[in-house]
């Protein structure tokens, strides 16, 4: 039987994009079967490792800070986010956040067209970039 369900992040847990989020609607937490809706942290001067998100769209709604996100195959598109910002990520392209404040956390609700948490996040290198030598 379907229903009305409230949740309460109560733990963080590290993202496979190595940034800490609040688990909130999805498969696993509601029985969401296309929903699932977060909140991120970005910490002071932190940024998530570049990935993709595989078959599925993103939305981000900024509700403090300022996100610098890096996108494209060599991440060379670059476009800034603050509070009160929303932001699309379509499916497949390479990106990655960070965060352009040294002193402040980032945080925002993120929203995607699946219900899994994070099961088709995939890890991304830039073209003609190795591991070392990630921005």
């Amino acid at each position: 039987m379907q229903t009305v369900q409230a949740i309460r992040p109560d733990r963080e847990v590290m993202s496979r994009q190595r940034l800490p989020y609040f688990i909130g609607l999805s498969g696993q937490t509601v029985g969401a079967l296309g929903l699932s809706m977060h909140i991120v942290v970005i910490p002071p001067g932190a940024k998530a490792e570049p990935h993709r998100h595989i078959g599925y769209e993103t939305g981000i709604f900024v509700l403090e800070g300022r996100v610098l996100t890096r996108w494209g195959e060599n991440l060379e598109n670059e476009v800034v986010s603050e509070a009160g910002d929303f932001l699309f990520v379509p499916p497949g392209i390479a990106h990655q956040a960070v965060n352009l404040s040294a002193t402040e956390a980032a945080r925002a609700v993120i929203a995607r067209n699946d219900p899994a948490e994070q099961d088709k996040v995939e890890p991304f290198v830039p073209a003609g970039a190795g591991s070392a030598s990630r921005r």
